[in-house]
């Protein structure tokens, strides 16, 4: 939550940057075209954290975005596009805190509409990352934070998908910035034998899960 904090703090001291727009759908886009422009986004969203240089980070997060919004105008009641479009805004936050006064609350619109459009979709991404975002983010006046309303999103991924790592983490994040420290650790203790499970298997994002895991039982909210 501090990290968020001071995100917003930095962009209050200049001004928001807008974000990016499109010209008009090209003639005929639909679903077809939604399905392989929201995997595109997704895919450089993705690759941002890793990427060698800042401009190859800016890039690849004005890719993510850029292909989440046409992924809108080919399907505007797409939940999947609602949602790699906040993820997406997520990344060009991290890379640009410039964009995060704009951007944040937006992204707490894009996932509970996703989240309404279909629950279910990346396992409760929707309700997991808005969890994320309402317990990180500052409340009114600054920001859209709500740790009560995060906490709630976060039980409702868990009611979903129990099973999976980043659900159980997005709880005890939630339940740790509530004081519940008791549950928080139940929680992450839960989280990171599902992490373990999931790097046996093969999971690609399973160290993170698990470096996310002991932070937390450590009581300290993941980087």
């Amino acid at each position: 939550m501090k990290r968020a904090c001071l995100l917003f703090l930095l962009c209050a001291a200049g001004c928001a940057a807008p974000l990016q727009t499109l010209p008009p759908p090209a003639a005929g886009a639909g679903p077809q075209d939604a399905a392989a422009l929201e995997a595109q986004s997704r895919a450089a969203s993705k690759k941002v954290p890793t990427a060698p240089t800042a401009d190859a980070r800016a890039a690849l997060a004005h890719e993510a975005i850029e292909a989440a919004q046409r992924c809108q105008q080919a399907a505007p009641t797409s939940a999947a596009c609602d949602y790699a479009l906040a993820l997406a805004l997520g990344v060009q936050a991290r890379e640009r805190p410039s964009t995060a006064i704009q951007a944040l609350p937006l992204m707490v619109q894009l996932l509970r509409q996703a989240n309404s459009r279909d629950a279910r979709l990346d396992k409760a991404g929707p309700a997991r990352v808005l969890a994320l975002v309402l317990v990180r983010a500052p409340g009114w006046p600054l920001g859209p934070g709500d740790p009560d309303a995060g906490l709630k999103a976060a039980q409702q991924a868990v009611a979903l998908f129990p099973d999976y790592a980043p659900n159980q983490l997005a709880l005890s994040e939630a339940l740790l910035t509530a004081g519940d420290d008791g549950g928080a650790r139940a929680a992450a203790t839960r989280g990171l034998e599902l992490a373990r499970a999931a790097l046996a298997s093969g999971e690609e994002d399973a160290p993170q899960w698990e470096r996310d895991a002991q932070a937390l039982l450590d009581g300290r909210a993941p980087r």
